[in-house]
């Protein structure tokens, strides 16, 4: 099992860039915010993922007939350490609820190299 604890955390806040998490077993991730953002692990967030048929970080697609709208880029205005086990954002898009657990962000890591072993894991 990977190591869940991070070695250091960078957030992009100013960029807009994302998060950046180096592990203690020297894996490095990169989160965009709009993949945190769709990644969300609140009830609330989980609740619609699983209705729509979402994996953590997937978009939602727009329903059919729907006019696509502007909308101004996911990111957060704010970013604190939850104890040392997990990162709460406050999103521009007025959420709040999601604590990032180092666990869960490592679960998700969206590299190639995760990607591949968690869809091998799934089958």
């Amino acid at each position: 099992m990977p190591s869940a604890d991070p070695k250091s955390v960078k957030v992009h806040l100013t960029s807009g860039k994302g998060v950046d998490i180096e592990w203690k077993d020297g894996h490095l991730s990169q989160y965009t915010f709009p993949y945190l953002r769709d990644a969300c692990p609140c009830a609330l967030c989980d609740e619609e993922r699983a209705k729509s048929g979402r994996e953590p970080g997937q978009p939602a697609k727009a329903k059919p007939g729907e006019l696509p709208m502007f909308k101004a880029a996911v990111k957060p205005e704010s970013a604190e350490a939850v104890g040392k086990y997990a990162i709460k954002f406050d999103w521009n898009d007025g959420h709040k609820l999601g604590i990032y657990s180092w666990k869960w962000l490592r679960e998700i890591c969206p590299c190639q190299e995760c990607t591949a072993a968690n869809k091998a894991k799934t089958g």
